[in-house]
C-alpha cells in the first residue's frame, strides 16, 4: 500500500467534507432567514391571508431545513472518517521511519 496515496486521499476527502459542511451551513442560514422573513410577512398579512395557504407554505420549508441539517451531519461524519485515514497513514509512516532508522 502506498502511504502517500492514502494520506493524499484522506486529505482530499477531508477537503471535500469541509466544503460540504460549508455549503450545508450556508443553506441552513439561507433557509433560516427565509423562514424568518416568511413569519414576519405572515404576521403582517395575517388578516388578509387564509389559514390553509399559510399551513402549506410553512410545511414545505422545514423539509429543506431538515435535509440541510442531515447533510451537515453526514459531512461531519465524512470529515471524521477522513481524519481517521490521515491519522492511520501518519502512524504507518511513523512506524516505517522507525523501522528503517
Amino acid at each position: 500500500m502506498d502511504i502517500q496515496s492514502a494520506l493524499y486521499s484522506g486529505v482530499q476527502g477531508f477537503q471535500r467534507a469541509s466544503a460540504g459542511v460549508t455549503d450545508a451551513t450556508i443553506d441552513i442560514n439561507r433557509q433560516t432567514r427565509a423562514n424568518r422573513l416568511n413569519e414576519t410577512e405572515q404576521a403582517v398579512t395575517q388578516a388578509a391571508a387564509t389559514e390553509q395557504p399559510r399551513q402549506l407554505q410553512t410545511a414545505e420549508q422545514p423539509g429543506s431545513l431538515t435535509s440541510n441539517l442531515v447533510q451537515l451531519g453526514q459531512e461531519e461524519r465524512n470529515a471524521q472518517a477522513n481524519v481517521k485515514s490521515i491519522q492511520t497513514a501518519d502512524e504507518v509512516l511513523g512506524t516505517v521511519i522507525d523501522i528503517r532508522v
